[in-house]
């Protein structure tokens, strides 16, 4: 029982480390490799890519690559998504349709305002759905999360 008891801490205490490599604020300190912003979405990564903050609401695309945690490619062949983005009071969802080898593409008319939030959800071909929420400007604009 007691070496049951010790193989148990033992676990619990190899694991802890990793319990936090992939929260909000580790991945905020992250360099995404498409100049995104990434967060955890169950066993993925989704690193959400916007137009530049602006002033004008205006049609600009809106991607999202998906990796695992150790940034491995995940194809989105058969994939289905949205990305509901929050700015200056209006909300936007756009369609997210696969495009290349792990990348959801969709366009929409939106205000790229440093207050933008947005939650992207994707169901991978015979997965079930993932989400996470972003806020891609929050870092810049100094505020933190």
């Amino acid at each position: 029982m007691k070496s049951l008891t010790f193989a148990l801490i033992v676990a619990a205490m190899l694991g802890a480390p990793f319990a936090h490599a992939h929260d909000d604020a580790t991945l905020d300190k992250t360099k995404a490799p498409n100049g995104g912003q990434l967060r955890a979405a169950g066993i993925y990564h989704f690193e959400l890519v916007v137009v530049p903050a602006g002033k004008e609401a205006k049609e600009s695309p809106v991607k999202v690559y998906v990796t695992d945690h150790a940034g491995t490619k995940i194809p989105t062949a058969g994939a289905t998504g949205t990305g509901t983005l929050l700015s200056g009071g209006v909300k936007t969802t756009i369609a997210l349709q696969p495009q290349g080898e792990n990348l959801m593409v969709g366009r929409g008319v939106y205000l790229a305002s440093p207050d933008l939030k947005a939650i992207v959800s994707i169901t991978l071909a015979g997965k079930a759905a993932e989400q996470a929420r972003f806020t891609p400007f929050a870092l810049d604009a100094g505020m933190k999360h």
